[in-house]
């Protein structure tokens, strides 16, 4: 299995097949527009800005599971996101990324690449390096900031 197999709603309202992907090196976000690590949007937004032309695709998934720290609608997670880190990469229709209603995506994620203690993804900025073949490479702990992820983002890329 790989991420191809699956799709999600964008913040406009597009179902989205992630097989639109293939071939890209991709880095899957879960995301929060009140949290602590929120100015991660900053970071992983010059990563998209650095390597998109490379081949990266950055796809942010806002969850309101972590202390309702994404209260909002599509629309005003969009005009936060676009107004406060100027995020140009793909973002999606809120989700929930553990439990029972866990998106398919976000379950198939935590299998392939699951964390220290628990499986399930712990908290926002959760990241999952994907390579051009749709794998799972690496999970990222919410505290790991964007830029220092650049050096397995590069040997992905030039794998």
């Amino acid at each position: 299995m790989t991420i191809y197999e699956y799709s999600a709603k964008t913040l406009m309202g597009e179902e989205k097949p992630l097989n639109d992907y293939q071939g890209k090196v991709v880095l899957i976000v879960n995301t929060a527009s009140e949290c602590g690590f929120t100015p991660q949007f900053e970071g992983l937004q010059e990563l998209y800005d650095e390597y998109n032309k490379e081949g990266l695709e950055i796809l942010g998934f806002p969850c309101n599971q972590f202390n309702n720290q994404d209260p909002g609608t599509d629309n005003e997670i969009s005009d936060f996101c676009q107004r406060n880190y100027g995020v140009t990469f793909q973002m999606f229709s809120k989700v929930d990324v553990k439990g029972d209603d866990a998106h398919p995506l976000f379950q198939f994620l935590t299998k392939e690449a699951p964390g220290m203690l628990t499986k399930q993804i712990k908290w926002n900025f959760t990241k999952f390096l994907i390579d051009k073949n749709g794998k799972v490479i690496n999970r990222f702990a919410p505290q790991t900031k964007p830029g220092s992820i650049k050096s397995d983002i590069e040997k992905v890329l030039n794998a």
